[in-house]
């Protein structure tokens, strides 16, 4: 079918109804196909909130959209991710099996996959960080940059490239017989870009330094961590969203924290904040205590407050939970600085801290 010789409203109508990857691929056919997809689908583009990189089998990379959908019983909503492209690495199959493409400049061999619906980009090592970089430039120019471009990694297995428009989500997850080395560690934040995302089981009791961008991360997702890594990171952060698991956190600490973002002299970006507990720990208090504090203030209880959620920025879909678990509590804290107001919930042990953009009294007046 020769799609020019039609009209072009029959010529859209054709490529509304095909996939993504399937556009993408049909891109590669001339410049002029090119150019009547981008300016055909630029809703539809838009509409895209994330291209994720993210890890297969072995060294292989898929390049994905993810979507939400529903289930086969049509009852709960599911992550789904339509595959564009894999990223293999050196290419042993004969040239017979490959086809070469034109990417950004740059020529990339591909070859069809026995695993995937897609075809997969296959290099020599040598040329793997300038690929990859041709590759996304080509998403870039395809696509747009209205989306966010999102590289998952694990530490330290996989390559972290340092490109222009792509978000960085690190996974430092060792197993039991691996201990993790934090002064590596550090060398290693120090040398990428601030992180869109970390997730790490930390068994550490040392903290990482003040200085260190470790606590730069706009989201941390931290498991197992003792009480000295817990004090410095509540001291330190300087990202949007953290959720820590299973912690050892003592009420001091907490109080601590509360009085510093009160003061306004720290954790100004801060909008979440879940600690769970560890329900083994030798704990002296309980956590419901702190709130007990003369500084807390408390809504009456014949009244209901109002629900604080914000934009979850670790969501792994654009729609699927792309909000933070709802806060509902009676008892908050202001900021001395702008009278913002702070959520505070305490439930089975679990400390959740949620900050409103509305002042003291707009926050009142949601109230009912």
């Amino acid at each position: 079918m020769k799609l020019s010789k039609y009209p072009y409203l029959v010529q859209k109508e054709i490529l509304d109804d095909m996939k993504n990857a399937d556009l993408f691929w049909l891109s590669f056919v001339s410049k002029n196909m090119k150019t009547l997809i981008k300016s055909s689908q630029v809703k539809r583009f838009q509409s895209i909130s994330r291209i994720m990189y993210h890890s297969s089998f072995g060294d292989k990379r898929i390049v994905s959209i993810p979507f939400k959908t529903k289930n086969r019983k049509g009852t709960e909503d599911i992550l789904e991710l339509e595959g564009i492209m894999g990223i293999f690495g050196d290419c042993k199959a004969s040239e017979d099996d490959c086809f070469q493409l034109n990417v950004s400049g740059k020529i990339i061999d591909f070859r069809l996959s026995n695993q995937y619906t897609f075809p997969e980009a296959c290099f020599h090592p040598n040329d793997k960080e300038s690929a990859i970089e041709s590759i996304h430039n080509y998403f870039l120019n395809f696509f747009g940059n209205t989306m966010e471009y999102i590289w998952r990694a694990k530490h330290p297995e996989d390559i972290i490239p340092h490109l222009s428009n792509l978000s960085l989500w690190i996974s430092i997850w060792p197993n039991l017989s691996q201990v993790i080395d934090l002064k590596n560690l550090e060398k290693f934040f120090a040398s990428t870009p601030v992180l869109k995302n970390i997730t790490m089981k930390l068994d550490k009791s040392e903290p990482f330094s003040p200085e260190s961008k470790f606590y730069q991360a706009e989201t941390i997702s931290i498991f197992h961590q003792r009480s000295k890594s817990v004090h410095a990171l509540l001291r330190h952060f300087q990202g949007r969203q953290a959720t820590l698991f299973y912690c050892e956190v003592d009420m001091l600490e907490l109080i601590e924290f509360l009085n510093r973002w009160r003061s306004g002299e720290a954790l100004q970006k801060l909008e979440y904040l879940k600690i769970i507990l560890r329900r083994d720990g030798p704990w002296h208090w309980q956590p419901h205590e702190i709130l007990n504090a003369n500084w807390v203030k408390h809504i009456e209880s014949t009244k209901k407050p109002p629900i604080h959620s914000v934009a979850n920025l670790y969501t792994p879909g654009p729609d699927y939970k792309p909000n933070t678990n709802p806060i509902t509590s009676h008892t908050y804290v202001v900021r001395k600085t702008d009278n913002r107001v702070a959520s505070i919930s305490v439930q089975e042990g679990d400390f959740v801290f949620g900050v409103w953009k509305e002042t003291e009294k707009e926050f009142l007046r949601m109230v009912e």
